[in-house]
């Protein structure tokens, strides 16, 4: 679908490099600029993060601190459709590469930088990461356990959500562009993103003073609620419409729990007390056999490589693609996704093609 498209990816880490591995899998061709010494995330988890957000993309690596370099890289501008770049704010006009002076030599560019806060707030060249930017926007008061404590994420969702946020604006932008001839300056905030990902919990809050977002989703209805096996795991059970929960009741032989459908899960509850027992007297992979055969909203909480065996397989949609030591995940459903997308590039690995590609 964007066969055609020419992005230089300037980013590190992850909102960036993710937002760039969905347009390459989407056809665009991306040429990710590294510093001499190579994306930091190359060293991180043995180059696995690296390795999971850069495939499908060619490398040069580019000193933009000398004036060759920074030159070699605007004749690579020169032909670019989109540029991507996560520096703190105003650290690309210093090197030359801003908007205001790219665009003078590529007015149809669509130049998206993706900071924390944004390019201009009170807090844009202050240091953060994921936990500062979910712990700001109320994401993280979100994810509380019983005693009411923050529980901390293994997953970086304000990079991925960004991420998101990024590629749905530079798509945008190059739809408006094929309209006016125009290119754009998009100022996306990882902030923004999460804050967005809130919107249903700040009306609520604002018109009801609820801080948690609708409460029969919270984890205090019977038919709604992360249940503990027989083995130690957890089934999730969301049967909020009544046709599921009858389902449910009617196979388990319990047709009586029917008209307790949102009723308190809690131990002053005998019918909570009840489904407990019931949910502890199976194993997961029990349950995740009956799950495959009743029409009730339950499935098994399965960790990171039951997750991977699953999606990897043909019962379901293939998004994972597993050959020998080979992993890939697909950032859109893709069958033929190992043939299309190539290994992530090594340190440079392309210069040579580019330079010989723009003349220098």
């Amino acid at each position: 679908m964007l066969e055609g498209v020419k992005v230089i990816d300037f980013s590190y880490y992850l909102p960036g490099p993710f937002a760039s591995l969905r347009l390459a899998d989407l056809g665009a061709e991306v040429v990710k600029i590294e510093p001499p010494t190579g994306d930091k995330m190359r060293e991180l988890a043995d180059e696995c993060i690296f390795a999971a957000n850069n495939a499908g993309k060619q490398s040069i690596s580019l000193n933009l601190k000398l004036e060759e370099d920074v030159r070699i890289a605007k004749s690579l501008i020169k032909e670019a459709d989109v540029i991507i770049e996560s520096f703190r704010p105003g650290v690309m006009k210093r090197l030359g590469l801003g908007y205001d002076e790219i665009s003078q030599i590529n007015p149809a560019i669509i130049y998206c930088s993706i900071s924390g806060y944004g390019q201009n707030s009170p807090a844009s060249l202050l240091g953060s990461h994921d936990l500062n930017y979910m712990a700001l926007t109320g994401v993280l008061a979100q994810l509380k356990d019983s005693q009411g404590r923050p529980v901390h994420p293994t997953i970086t969702m304000a990079d991925f959500i960004g991420s998101l946020h990024a590629v749905e604006q530079m798509i945008a932008a190059l739809y408006a562009r094929e309209r006016t001839g125009k290119g754009r300056y998009l100022d996306l905030s990882l902030v923004d993103g999460l804050l967005s990902l809130m919107t249903n919990h700040f009306v609520q809050e604002h018109k009801t003073k609820s801080k948690n977002g609708i409460q029969l989703l919270a984890g205090i209805i019977v038919s709604y609620y992360l249940y503990e096996t027989k083995d130690g795991r957890y089934v999730s059970l969301a049967a909020l419409e009544p046709n599921f929960w009858k389902n449910f009741c009617s196979a388990v032989g319990h047709p009586e729990w029917c008209e307790h459908h949102i009723s308190p899960a809690n131990d002053d509850n005998v019918i909570f007390r009840e489904i407990k027992q019931l949910f502890q007297s199976k194993t997961l992979e029990q349950w995740a056999e009956f799950s495959m055969q009743i029409d009730c909203c339950l499935t098994p909480v399965f960790e990171t490589d039951e997750a991977k065996i699953l999606f990897s397989s043909e019962r379901y949609r293939k998004m994972i693609h597993i050959e020998e030591d080979r992993i890939e995940v697909a950032t859109c459903y893709d069958r033929e996704l190992l043939k299309k997308r190539s290994h992530a590039p090594k340190i440079n690995e392309h210069k040579q093609d580019f330079i010989y590609s723009i003349g220098e």
